[in-house]
């Protein structure tokens, strides 16, 4: 099972984009990509925590946050691409049986068409959005459900994902857990420090922990 942005897509372009264009009508410049990628995995509420210094108590938060989201539905897989080696891993996947899935907390409205544009709907075995179960990560619940949806037990999943709230949830899922250090990783928070079983630094090393 993989999280979806900072591990299977580099979904950091067109994020970006659409917390820009809010700044742009709020007369603000534009930020670079890379001062904002950090961010991306902490969804809506962190980057506009990055990008306009707006905490989750502000005001405008929620009127900001659809802002942004809006502008990223109608511009979601521009220049969103798989990562270099996760197509030959999933394509490796595929040829030696192993299901595999994608367990996200981006919003169905957003992962259901995200994922089609990148052509793994028909592939993937499940494909879990932060509003498909009771609670998003860290809290299980995600992981679970897409162990019901497949039929095989957490004990014998792997969960490979870019931020802490990933390793937490694979963790008390009862999964084995990968840290992608490919991926957005935060701030101020060391990869190292994440509790998970191992840290890969390219797609191909997943298939070394799949014994």
């Amino acid at each position: 099972l993989f999280d979806l942005d900072g591990t299977l897509a580099d979904t950091a372009l067109d994020l970006a984009a659409a917390l820009n264009q809010l700044r742009i009508e709020e007369g603000l410049p534009a930020l670079s990509v890379a001062a904002l990628r950090p961010y991306i995995s902490q969804g809506v509420r962190g980057l506009l925590q990055a990008g306009m210094s707006m905490s989750t108590d502000h005001p405008q938060q929620e009127e900001f946050a659809e802002r942004v989201l809006v502008h990223y539905a109608n511009n979601i897989c521009v220049h969103t691409t798989l990562f270099p080696g996760i197509s030959a891993l999933l394509n490796t996947l595929e040829q030696r049986g192993i299901a595999w899935g994608i367990v996200t907390n981006k919003r169905s409205r957003f992962t259901t068409p995200l994922v089609a544009a990148l052509g793994l709907t028909q592939r993937a075995a499940s494909v879990v959005s932060g509003d498909t179960a009771a609670r998003p990560k860290p809290a299980p619940d995600p992981l679970l459900h897409a162990c019901e949806e497949t039929g095989i037990a957490p004990a014998a999943c792997l969960y490979a994902g870019d931020d802490r709230r990933d390793i937490i949830a694979g963790r008390t899922a009862g999964m084995r857990t990968l840290a992608t250090a490919w991926g957005y990783l935060g701030v101020d928070d060391p990869i190292e420090n994440w509790g998970a079983d191992h840290i890969i630094n390219e797609p191909a090393e997943v298939l070394a922990y799949l014994s």
